[in-house]
């Protein structure tokens, strides 16, 4: 879903001040800060992006439990259970 929004232009004597303000529903959403520091980047000439220099954590990705010291196979990958890999059946 986008926010339409004008681009606004103030002239002044000695330069020009250009303005975009966030809608409100979406500022709201990002759950932006008052005084937030972001940067913008100029992708091409039709898109911007707004980076913001210190996101907050997100609340969909989960975090990783520590890892515990005494694992002996951590770093190793898994090897898939084979039919060899088993003793011989006793009759």
């Amino acid at each position: 879903m986008g926010f339409p929004t004008k681009v606004q232009l103030i002239n002044r004597t000695a330069s020009q001040q250009w303005y975009i303000n966030f809608p409100s529903a979406l500022a709201q959403a990002m759950q932006f800060k008052r005084g937030e520091v972001v940067e913008w980047i100029v992708e091409d000439n039709s898109q911007l992006v707004l980076r913001r220099r210190t996101p907050p954590p997100s609340a969909l990705k989960k975090k990783r439990p520590a890892s515990s010291t005494s694992s002996s196979n951590s770093g190793t990958p898994r090897q898939a259970h084979s039919p060899s890999d088993e003793p011989p059946k006793e009759r």
